[in-house]
This record gives C-alpha cells, structure tokens and sequence, in this order.
C-alpha cells in the first residue's frame, strides 16, 4: 500500500469486479458500485481487458482470477445473509479495500464496520464522494495503521461491541502476513461474543514440483511489486488452529471447487486455469 492511496491487491480486486459485471455470464457477483468507485465506464473497461491494453498491473482478461474474485465475494456475502438470518447484526471488513459491500447492504439493521490503513479509506472516501455513493448510516469507518494500533483498540473507539455476536469477512490479507500475525487477529475474533463467523482466504504450499514453481513464480511478482507474500497453510493445519480455537463448524473450498459451484454446470475452471489457482482456498469458520 502506497501512502495516498489503495494497495495494488485492493485496485486488481475492485477491477476484476468491475469487469465482471460486463463479461462474465452467468454472473457469479453482482456489484453495480465497483466501476463507479473505480471511476471507470463500461467503455473503458472492454477496452482494458483487450489483450493489447490490459494493464499488466491489473490483469482483468485473467478470466480464472476474476471469476475467483468474484466467488470469494459472493461466498462472503451469503456467509452474512446466513449470520444476519441467526441474529447477528455487527460486520467488521477486515482490509477493506475498495469493497463496496456497505453501501449495497440489504440489510437495514446490520451494522457494517470497515477496517484499513488511514490513507487507504481516505483514498477511498475521496473517491465515493466522486462517485456520489453517500455513506449509509450503517457504516462505521475503522482507520487502523497497525504500526500503531491494534484492531481491538481501533473496532473499540468506532464503537464495535465485543458483548454482541459478530461475522468477520477478512479477504486477501491473510497471505501477506505472519502465521504469527494472522493467528493474533484469529485469537481476537475467537474472543467474540458467539455465534461469531470468521470468513477467510489462504494459500496452501504446493504439493508438486509443478505447483511450487508456480507458486515462486507468483511470488516473485507480488514481491516486485511490493507485496510479497509470506504464509502459507495447509487446509489440516489452519483446521486445527481454528479447533484449537474454538471453531467447530468448518467450510473451507477450494477455488476451482468454489467457482465451479457457484457456476452450477456452465463453464468453469478446467486445465491450466484452474491448476493456476489450486493453491488458493477459502474458508467460513464458526464458533
């Protein structure tokens, strides 16, 4: 993340979006606020993704990311319809990016708290007031620069009531941090109020030659970029830290497997595409 504005990860998510509103069929994710956030037309956007104009930077031809973006998403959001339908009335986006659930929100009474670097959601604001996407009454920003603060203490001061059950939507972070860190912020959801949902994304190490060079080879380019990534888990491993934990009711899916079910038997991901995607899984762990 680059002072000033969105993370690298945060601008390719939001784009794959965007792009798949308008070539992607059947939709996975629908999302009408992602290229009036981005301040990108419809135009703009096909031509981005011609294979001669695509930024390299943002990649929206990449049809199997996209789609998995779009899953994620979508997997996400249907984990808060369930908690909201159990009860649970408070969200905390973790790393929020240019997320746009806040401001489609169907839910009247369910109180969305985004989490992200200071300049990242000041970034993101000027660009809303751009848009003219106005801020709900249901959403609380959580500025937190965790050189300096901690989650606890920034959801403490934005009003986060740790007494009252709560679902945590924490997508493409984990892989940039610590197993350390990434355990410390599991350590605190745990510590919720239950019923409390955690919902997550991770990588799992390769398990050939082939998939560890692909792996490498992926790394190399986000730690170009300026984003390495620095944990990977396998799915017995990050069960048995979320057991120990206290999660009892695990869901954790591949991304090929995940596509492929929301697809529901239209095209998915087959071959190269989806072995370009098979370290990456998510999961929705609850307690």
């Amino acid at each position: 993340m680059e002072n000033g504005g969105p993370s690298r990860t945060a601008l390719v998510t939001a784009y794959a979006r965007a792009y798949h509103q308008i070539v992607d069929r059947p939709l996975i994710f629908t999302d009408s606020l992602a290229a009036p956030l981005l301040g990108v037309t419809t135009d703009e956007l096909i031509e981005l993704g011609t294979p001669a104009t695509d930024h390299p930077g943002i990649g929206v031809s990449d049809r199997a990311r996209r789609l998995f973006f779009a899953a994620r998403a979508r997997f996400a959001e249907d984990s808060v319809a369930v908690s909201v339908g159990a009860g649970v009335r408070q969200v905390v986006i973790l790393g929020a990016g240019l997320d746009t659930f806040a401001y489609r929100n169907p839910h009247p009474d369910l109180r969305v708290y985004e989490v992200d670097h200071p300049a990242t959601q000041a970034w993101k604001r000027e660009r809303l007031a751009a848009a003219g996407i106005g801020h709900p009454e249901t959403l609380t920003f959580v500025p937190v620069d965790f050189e300096t603060g901690t989650l606890a203490s920034g959801l403490e001061s934005a009003g986060f009531s740790r007494r009252d059950p709560a679902i945590f939507v924490w997508l493409g972070v984990v892989f940039y941090l610590t197993p350390n860190a990434a355990r410390t912020t599991l350590e605190y959801i745990a510590g919720q109020a239950r019923p409390v949902t955690v919902v997550f994304d991770y990588l799992q190490p390769g398990d050939t030659d082939e998939d560890r060079a692909h792996l490498r080879a992926r790394a190399d380019r986000l730690a170009a970029a300026g984003e390495p990534l620095v944990s990977y888990f396998p799915p017995d491993e990050i069960a048995d830290q979320l057991r120990a934990l206290g999660f009892t009711d695990i869901e954790d899916h591949s991304a090929p497997d995940l596509v492929a079910g929301y697809l529901d038997g239209s095209a998915g991901l087959e071959g190269e595409p989806a072995r370009a995607l098979r370290a990456s899984r998510i999961l929705r762990a609850s307690r």
